[in-house]
């Protein structure tokens, strides 16, 4: 059953995401069957699609096909505040091809902007990019992970997004008191939040240099732009001592 049919298993906040901003475009192009496709091996001999990509991309044209969304967000740039608006579209791409390590992947549409990254879908579950470098990049453990990622940042879009003078990964690790978000989370993405702060850490997404963390860090009210002032400062005495006795 379509996700706006049926969104059982989604948090609240999500479920509200997708009934706020969500619809489902039903004039889709035709399309052949993914059980009638077939796939290039390594040493580019097409063979006929294995059965778990075939079942793991009916399903999504099953579950999510067609769907649309949008996530507010917000940044700031010298001091002026920018907000912004971006549409998800949940339709099959015509790639399919053999990961780095067990399985398959697929592509779909994601994010309406110009981008450089194509984004894939593996048969184990897992959401991912490839950057151009024919790696598949793990973005998120999954895509209800996925779309719970963007309820977050939907969700904090009004509130203060910090632009750090520290290393914003360095700043992250100093503020305590947060919850961790699970069905947000996973080996490549981390959401925790307060009241007044959120973090979404995560792996940038790249193939020619080692994943490095990163991290966005929103506040809202005095409580948050406080711990947030706090923080910076345990974090700016932590990297001078590290450059100091380095």
């Amino acid at each position: 059953m379509h996700i706006l049919d049926d969104s059982a298993g989604l948090s609240t906040r999500a479920q509200s995401l997708l009934e706020r901003t969500g619809w489902r475009d039903h004039q889709q192009e035709p399309r052949l069957s993914t059980e009638f496709l077939r796939i290039r091996d390594g040493v580019g001999q097409l063979n006929p699609t294995p059965m778990m990509l075939v079942i793991r991309r009916e399903g999504f044209e099953q579950r999510y096909g067609g769907l649309r969304y949008q996530v507010r967000s917000s940044y700031t740039v010298q001091g002026e505040r920018h907000d912004t608006l971006r549409e998800w579209h949940y339709d099959l791409g015509q790639r399919m091809a053999t990961g780095s390590t067990h399985g398959w992947y697929f592509d779909w549409f994601g994010e309406r902007v110009s981008s450089p990254v194509r984004y894939l879908v593996h048969t184990d579950g897992r959401v991912g990019v490839d950057d151009g470098g024919g790696t598949f990049l793990e973005i998120a453990p999954s895509l209800p992970a996925l779309i719970e990622s963007h309820a977050l940042t939907d969700t904090v879009a009004t509130w203060d997004r910090i632009t750090a003078e520290v290393d914003s990964f360095a700043l992250a690790e100093q503020l305590d008191g947060l919850t961790d978000v699970p069905e947000a989370s996973g080996p490549t993405i981390r959401w925790r939040l307060s009241d007044n702060v959120a973090i979404e850490e995560f792996r940038n997404w790249s193939s020619e240099t080692p994943r490095r963390w990163r991290a966005f860090i929103w506040s809202r009210g005095q409580t948050g732009r406080r711990q947030i002032e706090e923080a910076s400062v345990r974090a700016a005495a932590i990297q001078q001592t590290l450059t100091v006795t380095g």
